[in-house]
């Protein structure tokens, strides 16, 4: 190819060239966004409906089942699921990977709204709101305080420090977590009600009657308007313990007489503790397309400021944030990217031994990465774990043109030629193989640039960003390299002391290899034999190797799920929140804790301890998490589950190992069902923890009414429900403002008056003449055991495992036995996943499909090229071999098959095929220049090409060996990915040296006809080899 012969005759349009490539890589890296992951939109919509006091089944049957079968036909939603317990209701939409959440939270709105009418007239309204489809927040911020208590500290943050954090970029919510709302809690005495005859509901319709916001509107004047404002509602507690319940003649009776009005909280639910102090946290959760590390940022920069307006004694703390990973992890891949730098410095020196012949390739190294930053901007990607991933392997990717083409001019200066006379002869050779290799690799990453799902979605700027360097590298190998050569290879250039050495070593090793290699074309059959049975032993190697997603990453932090008995109350889960609180302060890593009773109900807690940095500690987080489950097992009162953050976006979260089995039947036959899973699960020893969200341990009271007995006393049924739902309910009956805020008023009897079920019969209610005659009279208790929730997975019946893999057990296997045991399910059942296992199922394999494709890619590609069907099976007959090579570290356990480990696989691909069209095409061209034998040509080829090929594997492997001593965070996915490249390279690079000849001598035509294409071969005829 002559097109090269204008950039030697013409240096300065190289050096433009590649100037622009500088300027558009700089200006892209200035403005390129950094993340965690590729931006993809992973998101959820809840709706959220509470209606205090109701039971579970009332929730179901006429809040959740309208709310659900409404929101069914919504478009782009993965799935649906729905919890319902008392007094609340959550329906989360979980949205398919990058559907719009914005055209499907408008959708939602619509929908509720049409089945609005439906819902319970005392139930509030439906809160429906869109996040990212994460469990955890991005960060919590702990506020802890001993002079304030929960409520008032709760108030105060809602009024100054919630809006600071509400207006961050890419913060989509802002929750309080162990906060107790403010109310004005007036507790009633049911015997001064009795005595004063006065029943629950007229209480009640006073309180509406005179607390009562007006709005009398204007006077208007000829030339004057003023407003109008009558104080009708009340606002202080003075206020509200004068308030008259009724007229009695001679006497007002004041709500002061029958009950005791304090300012406190609206529920006693839930609390939180920071470093073992009561504390309030605020978590934020990011939009869908939110970054982290800005959202963290964001707060750092606010801290201060609150700081200097927090109330005397309440301190803050960032009790917990993922941004510090995502930091630490970019930080770590960026020296890795330095340290391969600096190495295949070395190793090409150490092979050419000039420093001036290094800077030729070298130089093609920042070049080919500003180019690559310079394409994803064009492209609209980011700078994250996965495109600097992607810029590490880059460098012994990019630097092999420029080597071959490096190699190939200063053989030619060696033979004798001027430096300008073998640049342009050099790179008019090298130029077609050059051409082959860069659409090759390109070729390579193409499937992967074409895949959906998580995979598609996290690999795509991955693909893109190394084709992307390959393609510039390749522009700069053809255009600048030549120049450099011609410039800085000057005649006698090799007589330095360490090129005398290199070029001994290598002149020593080729004529080894020669003879090596006519020996094994003399054993062809058993070379052939061998290559066939490593062969055969791939289904066995991918057999063995363990199979998980990704790799679980030491995150700096451990979380806990923490279960308490279902009849606990939040002085029970207090008391045991303090024991484990002293539990996690004992761990030597620890930096600190935090704990929030009450997430989900009071029986649900969720709790986190952070790690000092990962060079100041011996342990991984994976080894404390073992210990520290066996520790929390032996604390009272609670099962509590110690879990790692998802290693991979877009995870429903919580433990890695979820089951969802759904049926027609009902909760008894579920929970029988489960239960059998449950067995089977620990007999198996497959797991650490077992676990379901299903129990029957829910106890309930149920007041069965005498409607006979009632209706001739003149009692209504809605009289005998009304009274329990403000005496025990909870309810709000109207909110009272204070301080320019409102706050809820809320009716209730004191806990000391219902603190058995009993204690319902000494209630009363009013019979249509007025008499006060007690609850006992008209009903009957009795006791019952329920579920502690009733939940759906799209509008069945569910129930969901959930467990932790134990030690040395992956995903994989867990996932495995799970399916087993639940193909034996009866007919009426089906199953499902979430969390990890659901990515899993789902994206396991998606990578190998696409690894298939990638080879037939290349194979159409280089038949297209070499206008042959059987020089591109020559070339990729090694890529199976490497493959296995490859193969050995996982199956023996050194790391699992993940989707890292597969990307590396797939880049072998690329790699091994690269020394194939070396060898092939050199010698094809020297059969058609010297009119050579197949197997005096392939000995020839493989001993002119031994030393760039030696010279590109020594780059890519010894390049990747930081991969293989990778420590931190995100430490884990990086050793798998070296691990495979570099023993798939090592092997792969033996076996295209010693097969690859045996199957070009078997299957290869003669190639008689002149070349095409200006190689320059007909000095160099193909004579017999010396050891033949």
């Amino acid at each position: 190819m002559k097109f090269t012969d204008i950039f030697v005759h013409r240096p300065v349009l190289a050096l433009v060239v590649s100037l622009m490539i500088l300027l558009a890589g700089l200006k892209a890296w200035m403005g390129l966004p950094v993340r965690q992951y590729p931006l993809l939109e992973s998101s959820v919509i809840t709706v959220s409906t509470d209606y205090p006091g109701a039971p579970a089944e009332l929730m179901q049957g006429f809040i959740t089942q309208p709310i659900n079968q409404s929101l069914a036909s919504v478009e782009g939603v993965d799935y649906v699921s729905s919890s319902s317990v008392q007094g609340h209701s959550v329906i989360t939409l979980r949205m398919a990977l990058n559907e719009d959440s914005a055209k499907a939270l408008s959708e939602v709105i619509a929908k509720v709204n049409q089945v609005k009418y439906r819902l319970p007239e005392q139930a509030y309204d439906p809160v429906i709101e869109r996040s990212a489809g994460d469990s955890t927040a991005v960060a919590y911020v702990g506020f802890s305080s001993d002079t304030l208590s929960a409520a008032a500290l709760t108030d105060y943050l809602s009024r100054v420090v919630q809006p600071l954090f509400s207006t961050l970029e890419g913060v989509a919510k802002v929750d309080t977590f162990g906060g107790q709302r403010l109310a004005m809690r007036v507790w009633l005495d049911p015997q001064r009600m009795a005595g004063h005859g006065i029943n629950a509901d007229q209480v009640e319709q006073a309180i509406r009657a005179n607390n009562f916001q007006a709005a009398p509107g204007q006077i208007k004047g000829h030339y004057v308007v003023s407003s109008i404002q009558v104080n009708s509602d009340l606002n202080t507690l003075d206020e509200f313990r004068d308030m008259v319940i009724s007229n009695r003649g001679d006497h007002l009776l004041r709500l002061r007489d029958i009950a005791e009005i304090e300012l406190g909280s609206a529920a006693y639910e839930t609390s939180a503790l920071m470093d073992a102090k009561p504390a309030v946290h605020l978590g934020l959760y990011a939009t869908p397309k939110g970054n982290p590390l800005l959202i963290v940022e964001g707060i750092k920069r606010l801290l201060p400021d609150i700081q200097k307006t927090l109330p005397p004694g309440v301190e803050v703390a960032l009790a917990f944030e993922t941004a510090h990973f995502i930091e630490a992890s970019i930080l770590e891949v960026l020296e890795t990217l330095l340290e391969a730098i600096l190495i295949v410095v070395v190793i090409i020196f150490l092979c050419l031994g000039s420093w001036r012949t290094v800077l030729i390739p070298i130089l093609s190294i920042p070049l080919s990465m500003l180019g690559a930053l310079a394409l994803m901007a064009m492209f609209g990607f980011s700078i994250n774990l996965l495109t600097l991933l992607a810029m590490v392997l880059a460098i012994g990717l990019v630097v092999d043109d420029a080597i071959v083409v490096t190699e190939n001019i200063h053989r030619h200066i060696k033979e004798g030629r001027a430096p300008l006379d073998a640049a342009l002869v050099g790179a008019r050779e090298i130029a077609s193989p050059v051409i082959a290799m860069t659409i090759t690799l390109a070729a390579v990453y193409m499937p992967i640039g074409l895949m959906n799902g998580l995979t598609g979605a996290l690999f795509k700027e991955f693909a893109l960003t190394l084709a992307g360097a390959v393609l510039v590298s390749g522009v700069i190998a053809l255009t600048l390299t030549p120049v450099m050569c011609a410039k800085l290879l000057p005649p006698g250039q090799s007589e330095g002391r360490m090129s005398l050495l290199a070029e001994g070593f290598f002149h020593r090793l080729s004529r080894l290899y020669q003879r090596g290699l006519v020996h094994s074309l003399r054993a062809r059959g058993a070379v052939l034999a061998f290559g066939l049975l490593v062969l055969l032993s791939l289904p066995l190697l991918y057999g063995h190797a363990d199979k998980e997603l990704a790799p679980n990453e030491d995150q700096g932090n451990l979380l806990l799920a923490i279960k308490s008995p279902q009849h606990a109350n939040l002085d029970f889960v207090e008391r045991y929140a303090a024991q484990l609180s002293e539990l996690l302060a004992r761990i030597p890593e620890t930096t600190s804790t935090w704990i929030i009773n009450g997430t989900d109900g009071v029986a649900a807690s969720f709790a986190g301890i952070n790690f000092s940095e990962w060079g100041q500690r011996d342990r991984s987080a994976a080894q404390i998490q073992n210990e520290l489950q066996q520790q929390v097992d032996a604390v009272e009162g609670n099962s509590i589950f110690v879990f790692q953050m998802p290693p991979l976006p877009a995870s429903t979260g919580g433990l890695p190992v979820q089951l969802v089995i759904r049926s027609t039947e009902d909760y008894r036959a579920l929970y029988q069902a489960m239960q059998d899973i449950k067995e089977q699960a620990r007999a198996s020893g497959l797991f650490a923890v077992v676990d379901s969200d299903l129990d029957f341990n829910n106890p309930v009271t149920e007041v069965r009414i005498d409607r006979s007995k009632a209706n001739s006393l003149g009692i209504r049924l809605q009289d005998i429900a009304s009274t329990l739902a403000v005496l025990v309910g909870e309810n709000y009956t109207n909110r009272f403002g204070l301080q320019g805020r409102s706050y809820d008023v809320i009716p209730q009897t004191q806990a000391k008056q219902r603190l058995t079920p009993d204690a319902l019969n000494g209630f009363y209610v009013s019979t249509d003449s007025g008499v006060q005659v007690p609850l006992s009279t008209v009903v009957s208790l009795h006791s019952d055991i329920q579920p502690n929730r009733l939940k759906q997975f799209n509008q069945q019946n569910s129930a969901t495992f959930q467990g932790i893999p134990a030690p040395g057990v992956s995903l994989g296997e867990a996932v495995a036995f799970l399916a087993n045991q639940s193909a034996q399910l009866p007919a009426s059942f089906s199953h499902d996943w979430q969390s990890d296992s659901r990515q899993f199922i789902h994206e396991g394999n998606a990578l190998m499909m696409t690894f298939l494709f990638a080879i037939i890619v290349i194979y159409m590609v280089l038949a297209a090229q070499y206008e042959s069907l059987r020089d591109p099976l020559i070339i990729l007959i090694t890529v199976p071999l490497s493959i296995c090579g490859a193969l050995i570290p996982l199956a023996l356990g050194w790391a699992t098959l993940n989707i890292y480990t597969q990307i590396g696989l797939v880049t072998l691909i690329g790699l091994i095929s690269k020394h194939g069209i070396l060898m092939v095409e050199f010698a094809n061209e020297l059969q058609q220049a010297s009119g050579c034998s197949p197997a005096h040509a392939i000995i020839r080829s493989a001993r002119i090409r031994l030393r760039p090929i030696l010279m590109t594997t020594a780059a890519m492997v010894v390049g990747l060996v930081p991969l293989l001593f990778a420590s931190g965070a995100g430490a884990s996915s990086r050793f798998g990915l070296g691990i495979v490249i570099v023993v798939g390279m090592v092997v792969g690079t033996l076996f295209t040296l010693f097969v690859l000849p045996s199957i070009y001598t078997l299957i290869s035509t003669r190639h008689t006809a002149p070349v095409t294409h200006g190689v320059s071969l007909e000095k160099a005829p193909c004579g017999e080899p010396e050891t033949v």
